[in-house]
């Protein structure tokens, strides 16, 4: 698996990232291109709030908060360069929407969004990486993600620490909240876990009534599994999820 996914990282030219906190990565790989964590990184994560919508250039330079015009556009073309976003002309406007049908973008994407997620000041990292060590005694594949006020930054003194657990369609959710219960209980800030398999995730995304998937879609900071999270979001937008 580590072997597959240098290869995905040479053809995006960025090596990989040891996040902050992670204490699980074995080896550490020496940076090609210091690519994602530097003022770059910011034009690409304009796309990770909606991944499932098409950008302008104004709206990147918005959301992105960067000014040169030229930094801008020399920044999209390395993305398109590396296939991780395309365009695609719209009466007078030009759109730049990811590739998210690439496994080498869901790779990306998922880097980026954990490598930001323990960035995070607000959030008790110590709380995640507990929960992580006893959701591995179940199963090595999953993703973590935090929602809710945290997501949104709107947590208070009395605000629970929402978190939400994908894992496998092999694997019973009933098995990871077991292993997680009393931890999740005896943490300040209590946590509020929520267990879904990928099945069940990509149903409520692709089920025509809002519910509590989409909210997760639309508010989520992603410290474990991103790449498969990205994967899902690509199946749930081929069967017509739009946000």
């Amino acid at each position: 698996m580590i072997l597959q996914n240098e290869k995905i990282y040479k053809v995006l030219n960025i090596g990989l990232i040891i996040p902050k906190f992670r204490t699980d990565c074995t080896q550490i790989v020496v940076w090609m291109k210091m690519y994602i964590l530097n003022e770059e990184h910011k034009i690409a994560a304009t796309f990770l709030e909606k991944p499932w919508k098409k950008l302008t250039y104004l709206e990147v330079r918005k959301l992105s908060g960067k000014k040169s015009k030229s930094y801008i556009y020399r920044t999209l073309n390395h993305l398109m360069n590396d296939k991780v976003i395309e365009t695609e002309q719209v009466g007078n406007s030009l759109l730049y929407g990811l590739r998210l049908n690439l496994l080498q973008t869901q790779s990306y994407l998922g880097l980026l969004s954990e490598s930001i997620a323990w960035e995070s000041s607000h959030i008790p990292l110590n709380i995640i990486e507990k929960l992580a060590d006893k959701i591995k005694k179940v199963t090595p594949f999953f993703v973590l993600i935090v929602t809710g006020s945290y997501a949104k930054r709107k947590e208070n003194k009395k605000s629970d620490l929402d978190v939400v657990i994908i894992c496998d369609d092999t694997v019973r959710p009933q098995a990871i909240m077991a292993e997680i219960r009393l931890e999740s209980d005896l943490s300040i800030p209590r946590v509020h876990p929520f267990v879904f398999t990928g099945k069940q995730f990509l149903e409520m995304l692709t089920n025509k009534e809002f519910n509590y998937g989409k909210e997760i879609a639309r508010n989520n900071i992603i410290f474990f599994g991103g790449s498969i999270y990205f994967n899902i979001i690509n199946e749930a937008i081929e069967h017509g999820f739009k946000g």
